[in-house]
C-alpha cells in the first residue's frame, strides 16, 4: 500500500525533496527536506545518497518516522537523466520504492512552474536548461547539452568565465581589481593553489564563484559575463517560443538574479514559477499512480 508520495528535484548543487501524504481527495503536502547534489554526473551512488538523505530529512520535519520504501511512490527530476546509461544504472539501484518515475529536471520544473499547462521555462542554476509544453502536448528541449559544452548562462559556465578572467589578470593580460582579487581569494590566492583548485573542480565547484560575479556587477569584466549570460538565456527563450506568445517563467537558483541581465522586452514578460521542480515532480508521480489506476 503506497501512504506516501515523494517528490525530488536533484542537480549538481543539492537536492530538494517534498513528501505529501496519499488520499482519496489527492495528495497533501507534509514537509520539506534538502541534502546535497544528485545529478547523475556526480555519481549514481552519490545521488541515490543524497535523495535517500533529503528524504529523511523531510520526514524528519514532518515528525513521521521514516516509512519503508514499499509504502512509498517517488518521483524524480534530476539532472543527468539524458545520459540513459545513467539513467538506467539509478533506476537499476532503486532501493525498493512502490513506484518511481525518473525524468529529467528540465521537465519536473515545467510541470511545477506552470502547473502542468502550456509554458515555457528557462531554468538556470548549477546547469541550464529550457524547455516548453505547447498547446498540442508537445514538449521539446533547449539546452540542456552539460557542462563544460553547454549550459550556457549557469552558475558553472559563469563561474568558469570568471576563472577565465583571474587567469588573464594573473598572466598580466587584464588589469586587477576588487573583483579580480575576489575570484583570486576564493580559489586560493595564489597561481600554484588555483592550479590545485582547477584539477580538482566540478561543474559545482565553478558555480560556487557565480555569487561573487553577481556581487561585483558594477565592475566591468563582471558586467560583461552577466551581459552575456542574460543573451545566452534570452537566446534559449525564444528557441522554445519564437513568437513570444506562452507564458515563461525564469526557474532556478539564478533564474530570478538574471532577470536584470535579460533584454528588456523578455524581461517584462518572464514571471516567477508557480512551484518548484520538486513540487512538478510530486505531481508527476501523482499523476502516474492516477493513470496506472485507471
Amino acid at each position: 500500500m503506497i501512504d506516501y508520495l515523494i517528490g525530488v528535484d536533484g542537480g549538481g548543487t543539492g537536492t530538494r525533496v517534498r513528501i505529501a501524504s496519499r488520499s482519496p481527495d489527492g495528495a497533501v503536502e507534509l514537509a520539506q527536506g534538502a541534502s546535497g547534489p544528485s545529478g547523475l554526473g556526480l555519481g549514481i551512488a552519490r545521488a541515490w545518497a543524497s535523495v535517500q538523505d533529503a528524504v529523511a530529512h523531510a520526514f524528519r520535519a514532518a515528525a513521521i518516522p521514516l516509512p519503508p520504501p514499499d509504502r512509498m511512490a517517488i518521483g524524480l527530476g534530476l539532472a543527468g537523466v539524458h545520459n540513459r546509461r545513467w539513467a538506467d544504472e539509478f533506476t537499476a539501484a532503486d532501493p525498493g520504492y512502490a513506484a518511481l518515475v525518473l525524468e529529467t529536471d528540465a521537465f519536473t520544473t515545467l510541470v511545477g512552474a506552470h502547473g502542468g499547462a502550456p509554458g515555457a521555462i528557462v531554468a538556470i542554476g548549477t546547469g541550464s536548461v529550457g524547455e516548453v509544453l505547447l498547446p498540442d502536448g508537445t514538449r521539446r528541449e533547449v539546452g540542456g547539452w552539460g557542462f563544460p559544452a553547454g549550459d550556457e548562462a549557469s552558475g558553472g559556465w559563469i563561474g568558469l568565465a570568471a576563472i577565465n578572467h583571474i587567469e588573464q589578470v594573473l598572466d598580466g593580460r587584464r588589469a586587477p581589481s576588487p573583483f579580480a582579487d575576489a575570484v583570486i581569494d576564493a580559489c586560493g590566492g595564489d597561481r600554484a593553489a588555483i592550479q590545485v583548485w582547477l584539477g580538482q573542480a566540478t561543474q559545482t565547484t565553478y558555480a560556487t564563484l557565480a555569487p561573487l560575479v553577481l556581487q561585483h556587477a558594477d565592475d566591468p569584466a563582471a558586467r560583461a559575463i552577466l551581459t552575456d549570460a542574460g543573451s545566452e538565456a534570452a537566446a534559449i527563450a525564444r528557441a522554445l517560443d519564437p513568437d513570444g506568445t506562452l507564458p515563461l517563467a525564469l526557474c532556478g537558483g539564478l533564474g530570478a538574479a538574471l532577470r536584470d541581465w535579460l533584454p528588456p522586452a523578455l524581461a517584462a514578460r518572464a514571471r516567477a514559477p508557480e512551484g518548484d521542480s520538486a513540487r512538478g515532480a510530486l505531481r508527476m508521480i501523482e499523476l502516474h499512480l492516477t493513470a496506472a489506476a485507471a
